[in-house]
């Protein structure tokens, strides 16, 4: 069985895997911040694992000899940035599972495509009014909207009155045009 050495930092990767396990063991216990990722996976796990080893490695080096504490702040560091950037990669999968794409535009599973013409403004529902899945009143209401509420007009159904909503970019339903008005802003987004 071969050990572990290391030849100028006196067990310093010994050092930096034992405060990675003692930053990820209290931190996962302490804080949901390690763990407590809203979408499902574990990225964000190994990436604080990774983040902690590679941040403690780091912080042993600039500690010198003895940076028992420099090796434990790396590692605390490297994992919550690690956490960080996993827990992104968790939600960027999870937002791309449910969507797909067509004639240019990312659209919801549950929303049919159709023919568009980019409006790309931001737009205000005059009163209540449901999202359809088509655009048409008689497919299914996935949504509403409220009277004055905000929302991404990604486009227009060509030849006709609907309009596809959007959320961060992807198309989440159909409301007809009469319902709804532009504000004279552009959104920030394709």
């Amino acid at each position: 069985m071969r050990t572990l050495k290391t030849t100028t930092t006196g067990g310093g990767v010994a050092a930096a895997i034992l405060a990675g396990a003692l930053v990820l063991g209290g931190a996962s216990s302490a804080s949901a911040g390690v763990t407590g990722c809203a979408a499902p996976g574990g990225k964000q796990e190994a990436g604080a694992v990774i983040g902690a080893l590679v941040g403690g490695v780091i912080g042993n080096k600039v500690g010198g000899r003895h940076a028992t504490g420099e090796t434990i702040a790396g590692a605390a560091v490297g994992a919550a940035a690690g956490s960080a950037i996993g827990c992104e990669a968790q939600k960027n999968r999870a937002e791309n599972a449910g969507t797909y794409v067509q004639n240019g535009y990312r659209l919801q599973r549950n929303i049919s495509p159709a023919a568009y013409s980019r409006i790309g403004e931001v737009f205000v529902a005059e009163s209540g009014v449901n999202l359809r899945a088509a655009p048409t009143t008689n497919s299914t209401r996935v949504g509403r909207l409220q009277r004055g509420e905000r929302f991404q007009a990604l486009a227009e159904v060509r030849g006709s009155d609907w309009i596809l909503v959007g959320h961060d970019g992807v198309g989440v339903g159909y409301v007809r045009s009469d319902f709804v008005r532009p504000t004279g802003h552009r959104y920030a987004g394709r």
